[in-house]
């Protein structure tokens, strides 16, 4: 199961200085870390963008965020829009956890710091020091290239390359129609205020489908909602229950989503910033049958 998160490049169209934008970002990159997000994706809102930090800000500090820490200075250096990466909170993210077991061990990210002769390679994966290992035949490794480390024991390291997509979550630029086209994108959700309440028993027929085809969720951003963003009238987007299938997922006036949704029903405030909307939507989505 793929679970992916869209959030607008105007996410921060409201932070009144780089501190405040960088630490909204990392709210929203942990809640995708806490809920086992697959990729957070970003969808460009130029009508949103306030100029100052635009879909470039929001796109770097996001990746800075969901790499690990040990491979942050390497990899990305020093650039102006990391100057307040120090407030972001630590993502811990569980993927990027290595194993003390003999076992089949976890994987974590590394890159790689040396290429060898003999199909051998230096690579920088967390640990104490760079680590020589083998290149799998069918892998072709470049210099700075970030790979997979599948390590089973650190006391003897015992660690092995792997031919196999970066572990932990990846951030990405894209376009809606891409991102709600995609193969495993599984059922498509507008988070919206405006959209079906969500109940007990809308989340148990949902749940069954996200659990068997994933989840696509599309967030909007401070003071401009999701119909806002797509240019429809607010009181389109729900569907009445005729419509309603077996699975639980309705047409919509917006063709690329499945359904929307409002995951707050009877919200308290009259405002719910996108990072608690990831919060409060992915918490109860996640959960199965």
């Amino acid at each position: 199961m793929t679970v992916s998160v869209l959030v607008p490049s105007s996410l921060t169209r409201e932070a009144e200085d780089k501190r405040e934008a960088t630490r909204k970002l990392g709210y929203v990159a942990r809640a995708a870390t806490v809920f086992r997000a697959d990729r957070l994706l970003v969808y460009p809102d130029r009508g949103g963008e306030t100029g100052r930090f635009d879909g470039g800000f929001v796109h770097t500090v996001l990746r800075y965020a969901a790499t690990p820490p040990y491979l942050r200075n390497e990899v990305w250096g020093m650039r102006d829009e990391l100057e307040y990466v120090g407030v972001l909170p630590p993502l811990r993210a569980a993927s990027q956890t290595g194993s003390e077991s003999n076992g089949s061990g976890s994987t974590r990210q590394g890159i790689v710091t040396e290429v060898g002769p003999d199909q051998r390679v230096r690579v920088n994966c967390g640990l104490q020091h760079p680590i020589s290992l083998n290149v799998p035949s069918q892998m072709k490794v470049v210099e700075g290239e970030r790979v997979t480390v599948r390590i089973s024991s650190r006391r003897p390291v015992r660690a092995k390359l792997e031919d196999s997509p970066l572990p932990g979550l990846v951030v990405e630029r894209t376009d809606l129609s891409t991102a709600l086209g995609r193969e495993d994108a599984g059922v498509c959700i507008a988070a919206s205020r405006f959209g079906e309440e969500l109940t007990v028993g809308r989340l148990e027929t949902l749940a069954g489908r996200i659990e068997r085809d994933g989840l696509t969720v599309a967030f909007g951003a401070p003071e401009r909602g999701l119909p806002d963003i797509f240019g429809i009238e607010a009181s389109t987007v729900s569907s009445s229950d005729e419509g309603t299938t077996d699975d639980g997922v309705e047409p919509t006036a917006d063709p690329g989503f499945d359904l929307w949704l409002n995951t707050v029903p009877d919200q308290g405030s009259e405002v719910i910033r996108t990072e608690e909307a990831l919060f409060a939507s992915l918490a109860p989505l996640s959960l199965r049958e």
